[in-house]
């Protein structure tokens, strides 16, 4: 079973509806798991909550209850690499958790126990996510999203890039915390959930990706009208990146 979770309810709510009247939907923990298929796959879909802890006992939930066997994980992020602009789409490359500190027992971001200090996504998945949004970028976007989000975001020219994601507990807001953030982590983008999806599925033995789209620069110019980005963008960003994934699959 491969399952799709989501730190925004607009993405999954535009996935649910492609399943149709015939999807299950199952509480746990305060969340709805739906179950149907999607494009030809079963699928599992959830809103996982904001957060590492929310992130991981969500997953921990659809690995344990569901049975799944992949996690893909979708969402927004904040830019820490200047190339990076609103509407561009990260696939995660690794993942670190960037407020893991356990010094002076571990180095600094070292997970312990685990003797690492990022996670790699699953290479397959990577790759096929590569191909799934950069075709929606080229073929599918200008068609998807409508004229007024278009120019409301100034999306001309959204690209698709695989780079390493930083996660943590933390809003990113400022510059200056940006630039510290960047001297200690070779990373492209920052939220809240990714590494510890990626934990979990590393100790289960589970296939993990990561898609984010930018929302933000993560620092003081990052109030654009967020909720109008998540529902005219990110979700339709979401929803053509899955189908195009799910799709490929399928053939």
């Amino acid at each position: 079973m491969l399952a799709i979770m989501s730190a925004l309810t607009e993405e999954i709510e535009h996935l649910v509806a492609e399943m149709g009247p015939t999807a299950e939907i199952f509480s746990r923990g305060m969340r709805n798991y739906h179950k149907g298929v999607l494009w030809g796959t079963p699928v599992v879909l959830v809103f996982s909550r904001w957060g590492k802890v929310s992130a991981a006992a969500t997953s921990a939930c659809l690995i344990s209850e569901f049975g799944a066997t992949g996690i893909i994980f979708t969402g927004v992020a904040g830019a820490v690499d200047p190339r990076l602009k609103v509407g561009d789409v990260v696939i995660g490359n690794r993942l670190y958790q960037h407020d893991m500190d356990a010094r002076p027992l571990f180095e600094r971001h070292e997970i312990p126990l685990l003797k690492i200090t990022a996670i790699p996504t699953d290479a397959v998945l990577r790759a096929q996510l590569e191909k799934a949004a950069a075709d929606f970028l080229q073929h599918g976007v200008h068609t998807a999203l409508t004229a007024t989000a278009r120019k409301r975001f100034n999306l001309t020219a959204p690209k698709s890039v695989t780079l390493d994601v930083a996660s943590g507990d933390k809003f990113f807001a400022n510059k200056a915390e940006v630039r510290e953030l960047r001297s200690r982590l070779p990373v492209g983008c920052v939220e809240m959930e990714g590494a510890a999806v990626a934990q979990v599925c590393l100790e289960h033995s589970i296939r993990f990706g990561l898609i984010r789209t930018i929302s933000d620069s993560a620092d003081e110019a990052a109030p654009i009208d967020f909720l109008a980005f998540i529902k005219e963008v990110a979700a339709v960003y979401s929803h053509g990146i899955i189908k195009n994934f799910l799709k490929n699959r399928a053939k």
